[in-house]
């Protein structure tokens, strides 16, 4: 946390204690703690440079907190930066110029169309250019499934800077006669076709059981939707805008004796030569999870599996660091670090990679895509809370991580995902301290 001294000409010390947190369009966000001496009230003039003409439409301390107010209608640009200039009782004092503030755009938040929580993020850019958002509709409470939750998908067409109306993408439904709070569809992953143009989304969908009880620790073995949790997949052919009805990939991809089989969650991948590879977890007969790749040569057609890559791993994203060699990172259960193994034979043999165990994280998802010869990679980058949302780079193929760029130093559920908006920027999709679903874009010459 940083920390500036302002010295007033009128005797009065105040502290200003900085935090990284987006300042999410339209909604007011603390960006700082004043800390005053007892009686003391100075007054206060705040501006903001870096940001468009009349973007800031006010700035205020209120209870001890330093309050921005923007005007998202009079923002076109959301990489830009700005910093924040006060001034107490006279004297003019300005942060120390290592702290910048970023906006960002809230996608979905609790309590938009009626929706308790946003869980889950899932981004992707399509052939067309679109920006393709997607999470979990968690419509009664914050919790995994099971519950009633529908896989949602929000629309950009310039960049992040607005989205459009959210369109329920996988939706179950009362099938069989039960209710929807016990027919969940959760944890998406979407991809990109890059032959076809076709945008494929996976859930995760749980049928029975009970309401509020964690499907994770109730799953069982077998196919049918009544004993274990099914493998669900929508496709896009017009840019997200509509979606086919799930086709269920459980048999081609389960083992009789795994409990819950399913996606990353996040994101996926067209590889060089077409492959279509999909991050993948499953709970073996002991109900220990291990983390893999299921893969299409088909257009998703068709989907195979072979072995996990370790362990007690769980949710993973997958690259193409060389022609036909994957890199999966993985959330890791035992706390150690991000594990990393490559396979060169689509999941029959893995080995881990030099990078192995070398990204913290508390256990919580992350997310990894490669642009070029760069590797970008984000995640609550501190050991033991989610907290500390960063962006990081490798320009030698993950074995150092030596660019990043804090965006969010708040507490939050930690999720996110990544993708390229053009070669020179990357948008984020993640769970912030300020919204469930919020969208940042950054130029990759900021992450340094």
């Amino acid at each position: 946390m940083l920390t500036s001294l302002f010295a007033l000409l009128l005797s009065v010390s105040v502290q200003v204690h900085h935090w990284q947190v987006p300042v999410v369009l339209d909604k007011d966000v603390a960006v700082a703690e004043v800390t005053l001496p007892d009686g003391a009230a100075p007054v206060w003039k705040i501006k903001a440079s870096g940001l468009p003409c009349k973007a800031l439409r006010s700035a205020y301390v209120k209870d001890k907190l330093l309050y921005v107010n923007v005007d998202g209608s009079k923002v076109k640009d959301l990489t830009r930066p700005f910093r924040l200039k006060v001034k107490a009782s006279g004297c003019e004092v300005e942060e120390s110029g290592t702290l910048e503030h970023r906006l960002a755009v809230k996608v979905r938040s609790a309590g938009d169309d009626g929706v308790s929580a946003y869980r889950i993020p899932g981004l992707v850019t399509s052939k067309k250019g679109t920006l393709i958002a997607t999470y979990d509709i968690r419509r009664k409470d914050a919790r995994d499934l099971q519950g009633d939750i529908d896989v949602g998908i929000s629309r950009s067409t310039d960049g992040g800077l607005t989205w459009g109306p959210m369109i329920v993408a996988m939706d179950m439904g009362e099938y069989g006669g039960l209710p929807e709070d016990v027919n969940g569809i959760g944890d998406p992953c979407i991809l990109v076709d890059e032959v076809t143009g076709d945008i494929l989304l996976f859930a995760a969908w749980t049928h029975g059981g009970t309401a509020g009880k964690a499907a994770w620790w109730t799953a069982g073995n077998g196919f049918e939707p009544a004993s274990t949790p099914q493998l669900m997949m929508a496709r896009s052919s017009d840019d997200g805008l509509t979606w086919s009805e799930p086709v269920n990939l459980t048999r081609q991809v389960k083992r009789e004796e795994w409990r819950f089989t399913f996606q990353g969650p996040g994101r996926a991948i067209t590889m060089a030569d077409g492959t279509l590879a999909v991050p993948f977890q499953h709970q073996e007969a002991d109900r220990t999870p291990a983390a893999g790749v299921m893969y299409s040569r088909d257009r998703g057609a068709t989907w195979q599996v072979h072995e996990y890559a370790k362990i007690n791993t769980t949710e993973s994203q997958v690259v193409e660091v060389e022609p036909g060699v994957l890199m999966l990172n993985m959330r890791d259960n035992r706390k150690t670090g991000r594990t990393v193994y490559v396979t060169r034979d689509l999941g029959r043999t893995w080995q881990p990679h030099a990078s192995d165990g070398k990204l913290t994280e508390p256990v919580c998802m992350a997310s990894l895509i490669k642009e070029g010869n760069l590797l970008l990679f984000s995640n609550p980058a501190d050991p033991k809370d989610r907290r500390n949302i960063t962006i990081q780079i490798s320009e030698d193929g993950g074995l150092s991580w030596t660019r990043r760029l804090l965006l969010d130093e708040g507490y939050g559920w930690g999720y996110s995902c990544l993708t390229m908006i053009d070669k020179d920027t990357v948008g984020i999709l993640y769970e912030s301290s300020q919204a469930h679903m919020t969208f940042q874009a950054v130029k990759l010459k900021d992450i340094r």
